[in-house]
């Protein structure tokens, strides 16, 4: 069903399933939205309730006052999770999304079970080349561009649907959004904020994931936080809630 939150500036596109486990909140990669999560949440077949909100800026949310920073980001899964009520709940976090899920796990909220982190971009500030923020920034907007930021970023070509999911998300990307990100958000240094945070953490990544490699997982992840565990998905790349949603279904249910 949709569940709408008018007073919520992150769009809340569907909730599923039910059950006793706390529930999962799903927070998309930079350019992607809600029902990026889709093919995961069905592999889960209501092991839990699953709610897959699109941050602001992305997907058919809307962000009032223009501000697209970490801490906003962060803030609005707080509100989200008062207002939805939630007294259990485990962030699971792609990109950009575990990034967001790191900083609002930093404020040590009551309720927070488990930090699920999927190829998450890093504390740190994210690696990217200079040359190529720059053409994001330039061509965004382009079906063209989509195009190939879909196929770079996946170790093998997605089905024809998924594809289009893909590029739509993206060039439905607000522009403001996708310019914070990539000069802003991506390039911030949260690893203060992060002191003293000691959650159960797992972390998961494609062994062909050509943004977040599996070294800087381990390096950014494993190596500064107590007993993270990490599972590897071999042969996939940046996009596994597409590539290899069963895969990654079958993880995260071990994690509830």
């Amino acid at each position: 069903m949709k569940l709408e939150l008018k007073s919520c500036i992150c769009n809340i596109e569907n909730t599923y399933g039910s059950g006793e486990a706390p529930t999962l909140i799903f927070l998309h990669y930079f350019g992607g939205s809600a029902r990026t999560w889709q093919p995961v949440i069905e592999q889960l077949n209501g092991a839990a309730q699953c709610v897959a909100i699109d941050m602001r800026g992305f997907g058919e949310s809307t962000a009032t006052n223009n501000s697209y920073k970490l801490p906003d980001y962060a803030q609005d899964i707080a509100e989200l999770v008062q207002k939805l009520g939630l007294t259990r709940y485990i962030l699971v976090g792609h990109s950009m999304g575990g990034k967001v899920t790191l900083l609002h796990a930093a404020s040590q909220p009551k309720g927070l079970q488990k930090l699920v982190l999927v190829a998450p971009s890093p504390p740190t500030p994210e690696p990217m080349d200079e040359s190529e923020r720059s053409q994001m920034l330039q061509t965004h907007g382009t079906r063209e561009a989509a195009l190939q930021t879909a196929q770079k970023i996946t170790a093998h070509p997605l089905p024809a649907a998924l594809l289009e999911i893909a590029i739509a998300d993206n060039l439905r990307s607000q522009s403001a959004a996708w310019q914070a990100w990539l000069e802003e958000g991506s390039q911030a240094d949260i690893t203060t904020d992060l002191t003293g945070l000691n959650l159960p953490m797992l972390a998961i990544v494609g062994t062909a994931d050509p943004v977040i490699q599996p070294d800087l997982v381990e390096r950014e992840i494993v190596g500064r936080f107590k007993g993270v565990q990490l599972e590897l998905l071999a042969d996939v790349g940046h996009l596994s809630p597409l590539e290899a949603p069963a895969q990654l279904a079958q993880i995260i249910k071990s994690a509830l």
